[in-house]
């Protein structure tokens, strides 16, 4: 279990993140302590206020007065809303809330279900709470939470990050949520130096992006819009510019990822590890299938791209651990597109039709056979992601403390 804690000056926007995820049918009040609540039960932002008002006005002094907690147990760990609750009030009773006011909510927006907790550092007296050490007593208790209950341990949800996000999902809905987070996360963590090298790291989670030019008041302008596919490979329902998703997926942060992925990778190599791993796995002549389940353990997806006349002219290999993205022929020509052409289709070296295509990044297609066929290894390993509308909101939390002026003499 995973145990988060932010702090902020504003208690109506956290009480306000949650209960918008209320609204929505995306969460639920699991329970409530000193709590007050209408007539038929529920809760409202202006009787949650008022409940906690006689402690803010007991103390004005405290620059980040709200607490905001989130506790994630693994995806694996399933847990009733009692055992939740129970969660809840064990951590906080342990971490010196137990006699606050606060709210416990269950969200379940995405895979992996889990819980958040606004409550305010003063307590009755107007006293601050006690945080010193917060985070490392924080940790001691989520360890002893996670041995009562018999939970996955934070540790093995760390790992799991080297794993890749789960790939869209047209059935369950929300589609540009979905397109969105795995854009989002690409972009921040992968190095990739080509829109079509970006195209090709999206297509294994079942998006694609195109580059879109145009022009308005005689100034030209580019964009972006993602799209996602079905498990043919094929487009499916509508496409979304990159300006509906955010600005850091947009055309201009994917120029700034490139340049920094060039400058990071020429001083950088980040080859030698899939080098090893493929050199390794070429050793016994594996058939296309077996290969590409061997690397998938390894937490390398390898993508081929094929001619009409299924002649393979193009490989790229993304190292998942890495979080880099590169041609085959990077590694040395023993890696380049004729190898596999060669060890999987037994046809003869033909220099005519070698990498130059993928080489020269042009005409850059990724055979949606075997994106699809990438996902089926790597995602028998699946990760849940993270769920950025918490991280921009917990980010939002995390104020700058200004400096004191120094008094003029």
């Amino acid at each position: 279990m995973v145990a988060k804690i932010s702090s902020g000056k504003s208690l109506f926007g956290a009480l306000s993140y949650n209960q918008t995820k209320v609204d929505k049918g995306q969460a639920d009040v699991l329970f409530s302590q000193n709590i007050i609540r209408t007539i038929d039960g529920s809760y409202n932002i202006p009787l949650c206020m008022r409940s906690f008002a006689p402690y803010l006005a007991a103390n004005n002094k405290t620059i980040n007065p709200t607490i905001h907690i989130s506790l994630n147990p693994h995806p694996d760990d399933v847990l009733t809303d009692e055992q939740l609750s129970c969660i809840a009030q064990e951590y906080m009773d342990k971490l010196g809330y137990g006699r606050q006011p606060y709210l416990v909510y269950k969200h379940d927006d995405i895979d992996r279900k889990h819980i958040h907790i606004v409550s305010i550092r003063i307590d009755e007296n107007g006293k601050k709470i006690n945080d010193s050490f917060e985070k490392k007593r924080s940790d001691t208790i989520r360890k002893e939470l996670e041995k009562k209950y018999n939970l996955l341990p934070a540790e093995q949800q760390k790992n799991s990050n080297n794993l890749p996000l789960k790939p869209v999902d047209i059935k369950v809905g929300n589609v540009k949520r979905q397109v969105g987070n795995i854009a989002k996360s690409l972009m921040k963590d992968y190095r990739f130096q080509s829109i079509n090298e970006y195209r090709a790291l999206l297509n294994i989670y079942g998006v694609t992006v195109e580059e879109v030019k145009g022009e308005v008041r005689d100034k030209a302008y580019n964009g972006l819009v993602y799209s996602a596919l079905d498990k043919k490979g094929e487009k499916t329902g509508n496409p979304f510019k990159a300006s509906l998703i955010g600005r850091d997926v947009g055309y201009d942060i994917l120029q700034n990822r490139i340049a920094f992925s060039k400058k990071s990778m020429r001083e950088n190599p980040v080859y030698n590890r899939t080098k090893a791993i493929v050199s390794n796995a070429l050793h016994s002549k594996p058939k296309r299938k077996n290969f590409e389940k061997e690397l998938a353990k390894n937490g390398i997806s390898v993508l081929f791209r094929e001619n009409k006349d299924k002649r393979i002219y193009g490989v790229t290999f993304i190292d998942h651990q890495e979080k880099a993205v590169f041609n085959g022929s990077k590694m040395g020509k023993e890696f380049s597109a004729n190898t596999f052409q060669n060890l999987f289709n037994g046809q003869s070296d033909d220099k005519t039709t070698n990498n130059q295509v993928f080489d020269n990044d042009k005409d850059y297609t990724t055979s949606q056979e075997s994106a699809v066929e990438a996902m089926a290894g790597l995602f028998s390993m699946e990760q849940h992601g993270d769920n950025y509308e918490e991280i921009v909101f917990s980010n939002r939390m995390k104020r700058k403390k200004k400096k004191p002026r120094r008094p003029k003499l």
